[in-house]
């Protein structure tokens, strides 16, 4: 019995991702918003992590004013996108390649983390590129898709997100303190999700792979 007992839990383990991506949330689709030119963003995967690229459009970069003084070149012409993303402390400062892999951060991504925010400025991206889900929207759920992402960033006393000194990858991108708590039930592709159903769009349930969560974009909307 106990044998039986710790096979169902294994392969419940390895189905629940799967049962998540087929059950849409919400259940219903909303109604879809016309009449205005829509706003595209890109979702960027690879095979452990999900980003959003915004556009680096004026409204944007006003939003994200705060960029700009971290010494990132938002203003260069040559930048077309801003890539956001949310993800664990310690395994986004202490892993920017797979060399760098250490046991430390996975097992706090695995169990519990403090939450972090990365951006990075892109130029020109290929969006028929394997691993790019384009996704058009009305003004308003563009709006209201920033603004999710912004509340991402833990803040300082002044409304300020808070910079994380000195780490980054390269001159390209920073890192900032981000609110919540990391985890393998609460990841970065959760937390993906989560902002792009602040844009009325439908994902499954419970995305913890960025396959899951492609696959139920592309299942339960009308992509691009």
């Amino acid at each position: 019995m106990r044998r039986r007992a710790i096979v169902a839990l294994l392969l419940a383990a390895v189905l629940a991702p799967f049962a998540g991506a087929i059950v849409p949330r919400p259940l219903l689709a909303p109604a879809a918003a016309g009449g205005d030119q829509p706003r595209r963003i890109l979702v960027l995967s690879n095979p452990i992590h999900t980003d959003i690229a915004l556009p680096a459009d004026p409204d944007v970069l006003d939003r994200l004013g705060f960029l700009q003084a971290s010494g990132l070149p938002v203003a260069d012409p040559a930048v077309k996108w801003l890539v956001v993303g949310w993800g664990g402390r310690s395994f986004y400062l202490e892993t920017p390649t797979w060399s760098d892999l250490k046991p430390g951060p996975v097992l706090r991504a695995l169990t519990a983390d403090s939450a972090a925010m990365h951006v990075a400025v892109a130029g020109e991206i290929d969006q028929a590129a394997e691993g790019i889900v384009p996704i058009d929207m009305s003004e308003a759920a563009f709006a209201d898709m920033v603004k999710a992402a912004l509340d991402g960033f833990a803040r300082d006393a002044r409304g300020e997100p808070i910079l994380i000194e000195g780490r980054s990858y390269g001159p390209y991108d920073r890192f900032y303190e981000g609110v919540g708590t990391f985890n393998a039930v609460v990841g970065c592709n959760t937390w993906t999700g989560a902002v792009l159903r602040r844009a009325g769009l439908r994902t499954g349930w419970w995305n913890p792979l960025p396959q899951s969560l492609v696959w139920s974009l592309r299942a339960f909307n009308d992509l691009p």
